[in-house]
């Protein structure tokens, strides 16, 4: 049964089609992130799986319905928008929640480019010119600019890419070379990418009526060396989106613009205790409906296509482990 888009259907026949976990004994070498399954086969590809896992607060705070299929169904509309600016991962999409991808080499630098001044964590440009800071990433910003302004032209601001746990730091070009975490050659490749894929990011937001505020970019080298974008590209995970009607007039009354606001969740659980330390309690079942819908009229703002939902199976785990049967041994 196909539901109509936008969680039309009762509240309790949603959350029964919740991808909560895709663990397959018969796939190798399984790694389990925090919201994605992971198995890396023998020719050298990696079976990537989106669940409807939210996490926050370096844990999991419940499972939110259709999350996966849009986060992988938004970026799969993006690499196949941007494949002729720059190479990426992707090889097959057996499954709305499963991408195929060739495994790669991930580089040591994430790289965030910027096109307002925006942001609220610590490493976030605004947050470091309300400190004070006019040179920040290699770059120096002007004097006198409001939260929220366009900035002179979109930036680059990498952070170092911790694996073990650690907190980003952010980085200037002239560091990155000289630590050895890119050549200068790879440095100047993955800029190039990454400010082609954010001006194209632009160009196809402003026609939907949407500013791409900034957005995060993963990219990794393959067996030859070759630079190739991975992970996601311009969902609402990786990527601040703003409705471009009305941003005007917020900004010129120091208001937050309108945007797609889905943190509806962590806000809701970092009222009620220390996400960090205490027990999480339990979470309302309308709010993970309001943060499901938030994220489907994300998809369809931002692809202009409905989403339909693919229900086939008794569960999406069932679903998805048919869809991947080819790939086992």
């Amino acid at each position: 049964m196909k539901h109509p888009p936008g969680g039309c259907t009762s509240l309790l026949v949603t959350m029964l089609r919740i991808l909560s976990e895709a663990h397959f004994p018969e796939l190798p070498n399984y790694y389990r992130g925090k919201v994605r399954e992971n198995y890396d086969l023998p020719d050298g590809s990696r079976i990537i799986i989106s669940t409807d896992r939210l996490s926050a607060f370096d844990r999991i705070l419940t499972c939110i319905p259709y999350k996966g299929q849009v986060l992988t169904q938004t970026a799969r509309y993006w690499f196949e928008a941007t494949k002729d600016i720059c190479p990426n991962h992707v090889i097959a999409y057996p499954d709305p929640n499963v991408v195929v991808g060739k495994r790669l080499n991930i580089l040591p630098v994430e790289v965030v480019v910027r096109g307002y001044l925006a942001g609220t964590t610590g490493t976030s440009i605004l947050t470091l010119y309300k400190k004070g800071q006019r040179e920040m990433y290699g770059i120096r910003l002007p004097d006198g600019m409001r939260d929220n302004q366009i900035l002179p032209e979109p930036i680059i601001t990498p952070t170092s890419k911790e694996f073990d746990g650690g907190h980003d730091e952010p980085l200037t070009p002239t560091q990155i070379v000289e630590r050895g975490l890119l050549t200068k050659e790879q440095w100047r490749t993955l800029s190039d990418y990454a400010l082609a894929l954010f001006a194209r990011g632009q160009e196809m937001a402003r026609k939907r009526g949407l500013i791409l505020v900034d957005t995060k970019y993963e990219f990794g080298t393959d067996e030859n060396g070759n630079i190739l974008l991975a992970d996601e590209i311009h969902t609402p995970d990786s990527s601040r989106y703003w409705l471009a009607d009305g941003y005007q007039e917020s900004f010129e009354k120091g208001k937050r613009p309108a945007s797609f606001d889905k943190d509806f969740v962590r806000a809701w659980v970092s009222e009620r205790c220390d996400p960090y330390k205490d027990e999480i309690p339990e979470i309302p079942l309308e709010l993970i409906e309001q943060t499901s819908k938030v994220y489907i009229r994300a998809y369809e703002a931002i692809t202009a296509t409905p989403f339909v939902p693919d229900d086939r199976g008794a569960t999406p785990r069932d679903r998805v482990r048919a869809s991947l049967s080819p790939y086992f041994p």
